[in-house]
């Protein structure tokens, strides 16, 4: 046996759950690695679509984390978080010694009722929250920032999965620490969202053209490569969504509900994108924050 046979069949087996826009993403990645890969999902045509790229599809997601010694949990929300988890019984479904990181964001209470339940339920599992810092692109190409927390024991087991979809790997303490500190890039990446689209429709306003205000901002410290990536999707109007505006609302509701008066801005911005989303727009890309400004 060669050496690069031998590092792909040593690759622990992982499950996904939830094979939304980031949970296929990341499946895509792991299998273009040489991962063994399960993946489960309500949606029929999820599945079909990771079985043409060599992923082992169930619809049973109590079978599906059978005998894969990594889950990684993509679900959209605490609630269907807890519901599939708890109430559809795969948690019980587990087998000792597994490691489940749950990587959707799901807020800080959400994963305090997760983590409680694998204390008291199975205690033989080890529980990671790992939400990540990026989008579709970056775990399609591994260049994820995963925000690590739980048991030191997970580590090992879960590493080799990590440093295959992400370029930086913060462990950074007891399981919850990594939700909190997904709130507050968030909050950060809010920011940098409705800073672009408010510079783009100042711009528009006072009739400077698109690429003059390209120009400008290219190279400029005050710029990050986030926030002119989003520029330049405000400004060819392209709204396909590598990160919901939908999505992103919901992050910073979780963010108003824990933290109140602590993040008033984040509040105000997140009452603007209700707006939109009231309008239809919440399939649309985060870039479509700038409707509703000119």
């Amino acid at each position: 046996m060669n050496t690069n046979q031998h590092a792909t069949e040593s690759l622990p087996q992982v499950t996904i759950l939830g094979a939304g826009t980031m949970g296929s993403a990341v499946a895509r990645r792991l299998l273009g690695c040489g991962f063994d890969v399960r993946a489960s999902d309500q949606s029929g045509e999820a599945l079909r679509a990771l079985d043409t790229f060599g992923a082992e599809t169930m619809s049973d997601p109590r079978e599906a984390v059978r005998g894969s010694k990594v889950v990684l949990t993509w679900l959209p929300t605490a609630d269907v978080a807890i519901e599939v988890m708890i109430g559809e019984g795969v948690l019980d479904a587990m087998d000792p010694g597994q490691v489940w990181a749950q990587m959707g964001t799901i807020g800080i209470e959400g994963t305090r009722q997760l983590a409680e339940a694998v204390s008291t339920r199975r205690p033989n599992v080890l529980f990671v929250d790992a939400p990540v810092s990026g989008s579709r692109l970056p775990a399609e190409s591994g260049q994820l920032v995963i925000l690590a927390s739980g048991p030191v024991d997970a580590k090992s087991i879960v590493d080799p999965v990590f440093a295959a979809i992400g370029h930086r790997t913060l462990w950074l303490g007891d399981a919850g620490t990594g939700s909190r500190m997904k709130l507050v890039l968030n909050t950060w990446l809010a920011f940098e969202i409705e800073a672009a689209a408010e510079a783009t429709a100042l711009a528009e306003h006072w009739k400077l053209e698109d690429e003059v205000l390209k120009s400008a901002v290219t190279g400029s410290p005050l710029v990050s490569a986030y926030a002119a990536s989003k520029l330049e999707k405000m400004l060819s109007r392209d709204d396909t969504a590598d990160f919901s505006l939908g999505l992103a609302l919901k992050d910073l509701t979780l963010v108003e509900e824990a933290a109140g008066p602590h993040a008033p801005v984040a509040g105000t911005i997140a009452e603007r994108w209700r707006g939109l989303i009231a309008q239809g727009a919440g399939g649309l890309d985060v870039s479509a924050a700038r409707l509703g400004l000119a």
